[in-house]
């Protein structure tokens, strides 16, 4: 098959993303794989949908993915129209460009859902993706799994909220990823409230969350595979993710520790109360984050820590995304 990454910038990947396991795996399946940056794509009329892709055929003279890096970055672009393509994966990161490229995702959606017009398979759909661009979707789920929330951009209704809440909450960006502008704010850091704030806000929308007492322990990233949970060899993909001492965030780039994660029924329960609705909007890989008993976030465009995952647990289940892959896509 043909798959196509569509990222935000190739010299921004790393080998040790999640996108690149995945491209890594394809190919050693046989597939070729494509990236394309969001910059790239060529509009010629509506059945005419290009794009300046790097393209890479065989998995010959690469051994690991800081090879398939390196060799991604020294292959020089070539047009292709996106109907020869059996999958486009959309890969990208819509925050990373939110400040100097705020059209970039934008397009990129926009072009996905082009290709997907032309009988390309689109993954996650695009469609919904639009719906889902910020942290807002979560507000589609149950509302027992759930933190109480609220998002707004006034001062006056966040102070209200920290009061209702015991005077302890969390403030980050409606917009963000990576664990950028997360604060913990509680009585002692209640004078610093309205600098928070201010600063969360010029950006945009910020949310208000209740603080889970769980969240001291870390929390659980678990994946979805086409809104089931992705288990290889009865173990979940899966990782419990550490904060270090004095850190609120539990992102692995900002200093966590992955453990392996104990999945309870309980556990499993909840998930299944989102899972049927992530598979009617079409996300086919899925990173959820969770907190107790309640999901934190719902990551549809680049969820991360499948490295980790499969380290942990000691099985390959990027292999298994790509078989997958293979079981439900009709080639061209």
């Amino acid at each position: 098959m043909k798959i196509a990454f569509i990222i935000n910038q190739t010299h921004k990947e790393k080998a040790s993303f999640t996108t690149t396991l995945l491209a890594y795996k394809a190919l050693l399946r046989g597939h070729s794989v494509y990236y394309i940056g969001l910059a790239d794509f060529v509009y010629l009329d509506q059945d005419k949908i290009a794009a300046h892709a790097r393209a890479v055929h065989q998995i010959d003279g690469i051994a690991d993915t800081d090879q398939l890096i390196d060799k991604l970055r020294s292959t020089a672009k070539e047009k292709i129209s996106l109907r020869e393509l059996d999958i486009i994966w959309l890969r990208f990161d819509p925050v990373l460009d939110m400040i100097n490229r705020p059209w970039a995702a934008s397009m990129g959606l926009q072009f996905a859902q082009l290709a997907q017009n032309l009988g390309v398979r689109v993954l996650n759909n695009p469609r919904a993706l639009v719906d889902a661009e910020n942290k807002l979707y979560l507000e589609n789920f149950p509302e027992e799994i759930r933190p109480r929330t609220i998002v707004t951009r006034s001062y006056d209704d966040v102070k209200q909220f920290f009061e209702e809440q015991n005077n302890k909450i969390i403030l980050k960006p409606l917009k963000g990823s990576g664990g950028k502008n997360v604060f913990l704010v509680n009585e002692q850091e209640s004078k610093n409230l309205k600098q928070i704030v201010e600063v969360i806000c010029r950006d945009g929308y910020l949310i208000a969350q209740e603080y889970l007492p769980e969240a001291q322990y870390g929390d659980i990233r678990f994946f979805l595979l086409n809104g089931k949970p992705l288990l290889v060899n009865g173990k979940y993909a899966s990782v419990h993710r550490v904060q270090s001492a004095g850190e609120l965030r539990s992102n692995i780039h900002q200093g966590a520790k992955a453990q392996v994660a104990e999945i309870s029924p309980a556990l499993l329960q909840m998930v299944q109360k989102v899972a049927d609705k992530l598979m009617q909007d079409g996300m086919y890989l899925v990173g959820l984050d969770i907190i107790g008993d309640k999901i934190m976030e719902i990551n549809v465009f680049s969820p991360g820590a499948l490295l980790q995952a499969s380290e942990l647990n000691g099985e390959d289940y990027a292999t298994a995304i790509i078989k997958n892959l293979e079981e439900t896509t009709i080639k061209k």
